[in-house]
């Protein structure tokens, strides 16, 4: 199967090996794949939202959220990657910097560090950099994100009216622009953006 890839401003390139846990063989473009990949997510969306008294911040909601929003597009969906990328900690770190995040998350909540949109946005900036899975990474901590929101009684993000900020657009470019300022510590512009909707 030869599907065409081709990369945008912000997406991980997947290996030889990653491509060949696709599991639908028929899709042959990448517009293809999102829509393949949107159709597994939307079933994951109703599957966390059914979740109740589930620990959010753990590696077992972490990967049983991925599994379900790729199981029916890659077989390795819910597998910590086993490559570096062009982002991400070292991939033997994967675990460890989760647990850290976790803990950190768990206390910012516990404690009333920051506001709940605040804490949601440090969350998904730290899990985005951590980047644990081969593919879908930013969709899927999105979703870990509103899902802590949940948990803290909060509604979840708009995150720009963007859709599914994957296609190249002004949502995903503001989103980009958003992240790597936060890289820098600035989470202003996060802030504005995960709660706009245009």
């Amino acid at each position: 199967m030869a599907i065409d890839l081709d990369e945008q401003d912000g997406q991980t390139p997947l290996d030889p090996d990653e491509l060949a846990g696709l599991i639908p063989t028929h899709l042959t473009t990448k517009g293809e794949l999102n829509d393949w990949e949107q159709e597994n997510i939307l079933q994951a969306v109703q599957w966390a939202r059914r979740q109740r008294k589930v620990n959010v911040l753990s590696e077992e909601f972490c990967r049983n959220l991925h599994k379900k929003m790729f199981d029916q597009t890659w077989s390795w969906a819910g597998t910590f990657r086993k490559s570096d990328k062009n982002i991400g900690c070292d991939w033997t770190q994967v675990s460890v910097k989760l647990r850290n995040l976790f803990d950190n998350t768990r206390w910012w909540v516990d404690n009333g560090t920051f506001p709940p949109d605040e804490i949601a946005a440090r969350f998904h900036r730290e899990l985005v950099w951590i980047h644990p899975f081969p593919n879908g990474n930013g969709r899927h901590t999105r979703m870990m994100a509103d899902a802590l929101l949940r948990s803290m009684k909060q509604e979840p993000f708009s995150w720009g009216g963007g859709g599914t900020l994957v296609k190249a657009d002004n949502a995903r470019s503001d989103y980009l622009t958003a992240l790597r300022a936060a890289d820098k510590g600035d989470y202003g512009l996060l802030l504005v953006f995960v709660r706009s909707t245009a």
